[in-house]
């Protein structure tokens, strides 16, 4: 398998640790460890007497039905633990897909949602929202992607990066169009929970569809990306059996005090993501008013669920503009091009963090004194 460099990771790999104000983070606002044991009266002596041995494949059973919990259909049998979602992407790739095949993936897109695919010897089509309409996503478009080949499209819902979220009927259409075509659909859902409006959150496809499979994690609602910790959730069994094998080969098991954590984290999910929640609303609310003010340079769309979004610079080259924003102020956004050069006229803004309301007050002043 030969893989591109991963474009965004690349950027972020040079600017994340150095620029002091992210304006383009993809996950919400973490907690310390602290924090999270405190969130139960036995969290520390837990952790203090947790065994550092080998851990179970699947994942830990306490785990995994935490993490079933949050599906209608799904139980902890069919939930499988990864060390984040980016492991959960690249195994079940290597076991859905063979050299020869086509895949349909949600455009634009994380880029290991088709690089591995690609990496596999595998044809790829972008299935691309419509920017003018909210980036909606058209069925009938994705019907004429489709070929004889096509085993897999992949979705991303909420989406990375522009917000976007299907209805609940769009996703039964998209699901009996999988069984009328006999393609899978992964669904990557790492955002699932951060609906700005909870009564719009459609169901998850692995409740839908007992063939499809769903992708969660904890470093975007939750905001605990130091854990390491995503899963996979399927009805399939013989998809399951599949990807536990071809687990064997890449981390075997888990980290014991990142699934005691996890676990832990689950069981006061809700208020983790109202904590997230009344963040993405208030900074949406400032970005808001912001793009009013510069209407004349970028074209502004409210997403409808996540913690991040994707405007259009209106004058200039994208690229230029975050490489000038960054040297002259430490505000880091991400360029449209990092996605796909068909992107290039927007960027990623992040709105999940504390401290928005002091990055973007650095980038008022920076477009003042252009």
């Amino acid at each position: 398998m030969k893989l591109t460099p991963f474009k965004l990771e690349r950027y972020f790999a040079q600017h994340e640790f150095t620029a002091p104000f992210l304006l383009c983070s993809s996950d919400c606002e973490s907690l310390t460890l602290a924090e999270l044991l405190a969130l139960e009266p036995t969290g520390r002596e837990a952790l203090d007497a947790l065994w550092l041995g080998y851990t179970e494949a699947h994942g830990s059973p306490s785990l995994r039905q935490a993490i079933a919990a949050l599906y209608d259909h799904v139980d902890a049998a069919q939930v499988l633990v990864h060390a984040g979602a980016e492991e959960a992407i690249f195994n079940f790739m290597n076991v859905a897909l063979s050299p020869g095949d086509h895949v349909v993936v949600h455009a634009p897109h994380y880029q290991s949602l088709s690089e591995v695919a690609r990496g596999i010897g595998v044809e790829v089509s972008d299935w691309r929202g419509d920017a003018e309409r909210g980036w909606e996503l058209d069925l009938s478009e994705l019907e004429r992607l489709l070929t004889p080949r096509t085993r897999l499209v992949v979705v991303n819902f909420p989406h990375n990066p522009t917000g976007f979220l299907p209805t609940t009927a769009f996703v039964h259409a998209l699901s009996a169009l999988s069984d009328q075509h006999d393609f899978v659909v992964f669904a990557d859902e790492v955002y699932r929970g951060l609906e700005l409006e909870p009564a719009t959150r459609p169901p998850a496809f692995a409740d839908v569809n007992a063939r499809a499979v769903s992708l969660g994690g904890l470093s975007k609602a939750y905001g605990l990306a130091g854990l390491r910790i995503g899963w996979l959730a399927t009805r399939d069994p013989r998809r399951f059996a599949a990807l536990s094998a071809f687990k064997d080969y890449t981390t075997l098991c888990n980290s014991a005090p990142s699934e005691l954590l996890a676990a832990l984290a689950l069981r006061h999910a809700g208020p983790l993501v109202e904590r997230n929640l009344g963040l993405i609303r208030a900074n949406l609310d400032r970005l808001d008013r912001f793009f009013e003010a510069h209407r004349d340079l970028f074209a502004w769309h409210r997403p409808q669920a996540g913690s991040i979004a994707f405007p259009r610079l209106l004058r200039g080259k994208v690229d230029e503009f975050c490489a000038d924003l960054v040297a002259k102020t430490g505000v880091l956004l991400l360029p449209g091009t990092l996605y796909g050069e068909d992107f290039g006229g927007a960027f990623r803004v992040g709105f999940g963090r504390k401290n928005l309301p002091e990055a973007l007050e650095r980038l008022e002043a920076y477009l003042t004194g252009r």
